[in-house]
């Protein structure tokens, strides 16, 4: 089983800053990862709707962790549970489980990735293109190298290293457009 994925809309992150929201489709769920800060919510609508579905079709919104950036448009989806690094919500209800290792479906999985935060969750699907990591480890392929925010620099390099040892064939980082992971990719 392989899933679709494609990025409704590249963030950035300069003078502004705006999130990369990603949509993911296998089967029967159809996910949005850090549905956050943009100029517009037409920019995460209008590319929804070219893919033939409505905010109410979204079943999951994954969130890599709760800042604004990744987090703050997260109401357009009224019908989706909601996924973080340790809990499944819905509703009013709220369902505790550790995110690792967490299966949404046959080709999406979640992983405990902390080091942009200390909460941080990477998304990985195994999509057409090979593995793809949806994750905040990287901000974009241009950098900054160093997470400015970060608190635990050894954290990060220990995730970006579990992270490029699964062989990835896409990352799609924070702020920025999926890039292929090479030898430059920092750590």
């Amino acid at each position: 089983m392989t899933a679709s994925f494609r990025v409704l809309t590249t963030g950035y992150a300069d003078a502004r800053v705006a999130g990369t929201v990603t949509l993911v489709i296998d089967d029967e769920t159809v996910a949005i990862v850090d549905p956050g800060m943009v100029a517009d919510r037409r920019l995460i609508l209008d590319p929804l709707a070219h893919s033939g579905l409505a905010p109410e079709d979204v079943t999951d919104v994954i969130f890599s962790h709760y800042h604004p950036d990744r987090s703050l448009n997260a109401v357009l989806f009224p019908e989706a549970r909601f996924h973080d690094h340790m809990a499944v919500c819905h509703e009013d209800i709220r369902e505790n489980r550790n995110a690792d290792g967490y299966r949404l479906s046959p080709s999406i999985t979640l992983m405990t990735t902390p080091g942009h935060t200390a909460e941080d969750v990477s998304t990985l699907v195994t999509a057409v293109e090979g593995l793809v990591v949806l994750t905040h480890l990287w901000w974009s392929a241009q950098g900054p190298a160093d997470d400015p925010f970060v608190l635990d620099r050894e954290q990060l390099r220990a995730s970006r290293e579990k992270v490029l040892a699964l062989g990835p064939a896409l990352i799609v980082p924070g702020h920025g457009a999926p890039f292929v992971p090479s030898s430059s990719t920092p750590v």
